[in-house]
């Protein structure tokens, strides 16, 4: 580390110190709850799903879910005036059979110092940093919400590239709360769900359409259909030979995919390339125990880098699991170009 960078690391120290109110950043500290939920909007805001969903902030490590749907009808009579009727209550939101489990979650990162004498000359230095460390939880957050299926004690990013072990996501949530509401299997071959002509489903319309009825009818409002990119590339290409090349015909194809089933879709960021989920983005949630964020920065000359070690504890929830249903990815087969190959 060069003289220049030096100061600039001394100053970005500083300006961190007093961010964070503590007296340096050497040792580790707690960051205060209200810089903690600014903190927490910034990640959020360097991803292109994160504001759709809820990312709440909690108590306690285990817990009781802190949203929900009404759980079915609550309307109606009792005729009172006959001995023994009484007017009977329901559990409306009916969270009892849900409920989270927050896990430590790590991000540490370094930087090295040649880095930071090629960014010395930028007066943002501080924030250019934190920006990159933000972005990459974002991103993380996204990755293990789609892909997370253990909270390993020691994780192993070589064997888990995608972080299955980091954190429980949105979909093992429901593996374990209500596993009815995934499909693992179509009729065609077992431990198949074949998306294409004489499959299972014979596109994404047919896909979506027969998922909803998984839905019960009152919580159908707000539903969203979230498709891998590799399955909306499939149904592009079908239908752009249905439909011809000529320009009229292609001005037909975006109206056409317009929506899948009815409903409205989107491809979230690190969303499975062959994943489908319905459900309502207020239905899925991230929760942060409060002042649970802690942060060590540490100079590392024998390793040629300063190093910034993060952690926190998070969970991942679905709302109400009745609102979701999904397919495994994993077990998604398509029609190969040979036309009798489902790969």
């Amino acid at each position: 580390m060069n003289k220049t960078s030096r100061l600039a690391f001394h100053q970005m120290e500083a300006r961190l110190a007093k961010t964070y109110g503590v007296q340096n950043v050497h040792e580790t500290f707690t960051v205060d709850p209200t810089l903690e939920q600014k903190l927490q909007d910034k990640i959020v805001e360097l991803s292109t799903f994160l504001p759709n969903i809820n990312v709440i902030t909690v108590d306690d490590l285990e817990g009781q879910n802190i949203l929900g749907s009404a759980s079915g009808p609550a309307s109606g009579r009792t005729d009172t005036s006959v001995d023994g009727n009484e007017r009977k209550p329901k559990d409306l939101l009916n969270l009892s059979a849900s409920g989270y489990r927050l896990y430590q979650t790590n991000t540490d990162t370094y930087i090295r110092y040649a880095t930071m004498d090629a960014w010395a000359k930028f007066q943002d230095l501080p924030e250019r940093y934190q920006r990159y460390v933000q972005q990459r939880m974002a991103t993380d957050r996204e990755i293990i919400g789609w892909h997370g299926t253990s909270a390993a004690k020691d994780t192993d990013l070589e064997a888990n590239p995608m972080m299955q072990d980091v954190n429980k996501g949105w979909l093992q949530y429901m593996r374990e709360k209500m596993a009815a509401n995934i499909l693992t299997t179509g009729e065609k071959q077992d431990g198949e769900i074949r998306i294409g002509p004489d499959g299972d489903f014979i596109n994404l319309d047919h896909a979506v359409l027969e998922l909803v009825e998984g839905i019960p009818p009152y919580l159908r409002q707000g539903l969203v259909a979230l498709i891998g990119s590799e399955l909306v590339g499939k149904e592009k290409a079908a239908l752009a030979i249905a439909m011809g090349q000529t320009p009229t015909e292609k001005t037909l194809t975006p109206a056409a995919l317009a929506t899948f089933g009815g409903l409205p879709w989107e491809t979230p960021s690190n969303f499975p390339g062959r994943g489908i989920v319905i459900t309502s983005h207020d239905n899925l949630s991230i929760y942060v125990q409060s002042g649970s964020w802690r942060r060590h920065i540490k100079d590392k000359p024998e390793k040629d880098r300063v190093e910034d070690f993060n952690s926190r504890n998070e969970g991942y929830v679905v709302e109400t699991p009745e609102k979701f249903v999904a397919v495994e990815f994993d077990k998604v087969k398509l029609l190969q170009p040979d036309g009798t190959t489902w790969a």
